[in-house]
């Protein structure tokens, strides 16, 4: 994480809500094999616990059992062009949204894999729906059964969470209102809107 407190949220709730908003992590793990990486969705499932399921034949799979694991989630991000600012010494720079999870993985058994996929579809067809959300129960068990042995759950347990905004709010007003025009400019619209409001 970014070592300028500036950049830290002071309310631990923003990270939920970023969390929540962005949902999509990068989950990565030391293995005999070296550094691995997956990505996937995660689904909170209660204070201090997430779900995601990976492909059974991921390299990261078999390995995340018990294993120390770190979610990274990646909001908006944009170049800052030094140009944009009125006060000449500046330096170029790059804003962005970032949070870290930190925890241990456990494999969830089988029998609880059904009900991870269901609460995840629930969760992102209320998004996206027209009223006429998917469900597991649209899918014939023929067709379904296959997907789910081809897919692997896991629970982690978090032991810390670390959240970056960095949205230029360490600079004046004006002169965060001249970078979100310049972001507009440069079609960086969700940064821009960020900058606008200052880090809130």
């Amino acid at each position: 994480m970014h070592p300028n407190a500036a950049f830290r949220p002071a309310d631990p709730m923003s990270a939920d809500a970023l969390i929540d908003a962005i949902a999509f992590a990068a989950i990565f793990a030391t293995t005999p094999d070296g550094p691995r990486v997956a990505h996937a969705p995660l689904l909170r499932t209660g204070p201090g616990a997430f779900r995601f399921h990976l492909a059974r034949g991921n390299a990261l799979t078999r390995h995340l059992d018990g294993a120390a694991v770190l979610a990274v989630l990646q909001g908006p991000d944009a170049y800052v062009s030094a140009r944009w600012y009125a006060e000449a010494s500046q330096v170029p720079t790059w804003n962005y949204v970032a949070v870290e999870i930190e925890g241990t993985a456990r494999r969830l058994d089988d029998a609880e894999l059904p009900g991870l996929i269901d609460a995840l579809s629930n969760e992102h067809e209320a998004r996206v729906s027209d009223g006429m959300p998917w469900t597991m129960a649209k899918m014939p068990e023929d067709k379904l059964n296959p997907l789910l042995r081809a897919i692997v759950g896991f629970e982690l347990a978090v032991t810390d969470v670390r959240s970056t905004v960095k949205v230029s709010q360490n600079k004046s007003a004006e002169e965060r209102a001249r970078v979100a025009a310049g972001l507009e400019a440069g079609g960086a619209q969700a940064m821009a809107a960020l900058v606008r409001k200052g880090g809130a």
